[in-house]
């Protein structure tokens, strides 16, 4: 196949990120963890008790913020500065903030720049929420990857129990849910499907199975 810029797009918790980086493993492409990137600036905020109202701190983070990803086999480490962030950006903490600073246009125009230059040449998978409508506009194949809200909340929960954690299904349910009409409503780069974009609804599929289905897609635009 040659070389494709894939984006796959879609609600929190659809598996966008797992399921893009076995497809990264399998056909050798560059994984780049758009979100991890957002959550890595909700991090730095909140380690900084910054203010998203304060316009200037948010600049100044944005100014001067160094956020690295290094792609490996398993998973994507991300770091801020020198500091290892991988683990500490998965936290519910972090989770129920990250949409607000995701929204915030000056920390969008930041980091859309970086996965622009980061994608050139092709070889490359990226996931978020507005990779084929504002990263990506002209990716070779554009998926949007979703699943019911109970689907979502379930997958979690199972990850959350796995790691003693003590959220309940229930509550994690109510985050998606709150976290979509967020996503979906939000003034900048809000979550929507690409017209020129493929339905993939994993509902009823699991990571290899969806995995099976994009990468039949791939081979069909490569």
């Amino acid at each position: 196949m040659r070389k494709l810029t894939v984006a796959i797009d879609g609600p929190a918790g659809a598996g966008k990120s797992s399921v893009a980086k076995v497809l990264a493993n399998r056909v050798h492409y560059l994984y780049i963890d758009t979100g991890a990137m957002y959550r890595a600036f909700t991090w730095a905020v909140l380690e900084k008790g910054i203010d998203l109202s304060d316009e200037k701190a948010v600049r100044d983070l944005v100014d001067t913020i160094d956020i690295r990803l290094e792609p490996q086999a398993d998973l994507c480490r991300v770091y801020v500065g020198s500091t290892e962030v991988t683990e500490a950006i998965r936290t519910q903490r972090v989770s129920s903030h990250v949409s607000a600073v995701a929204a915030l246009a000056v920390v969008r125009e930041k980091l859309v720049k970086l996965q622009q230059a980061m994608a050139q040449g092709g070889g490359v998978i990226l996931d978020g929420r507005d990779i084929g409508t504002v990263v990506l506009p002209q990716a070779d194949l554009k998926i949007f990857l979703t699943a019911s809200v109970d689907s979502r909340a379930r997958r979690r929960y199972l990850e959350v129990q796995a790691k003693g954690g003590s959220e309940t299904y229930e509550d994690i349910a109510a985050s998606i849910a709150a976290r979509d009409d967020m996503d979906s409503h939000r003034a900048v780069s809000p979550l929507k499907k690409a017209d020129d974009a493929i339905v993939v609804d994993n509902s009823d599929l699991d990571l290899e199975q969806t995995a099976d289905v994009i990468l039949g897609l791939m081979k069909e635009r490569g």
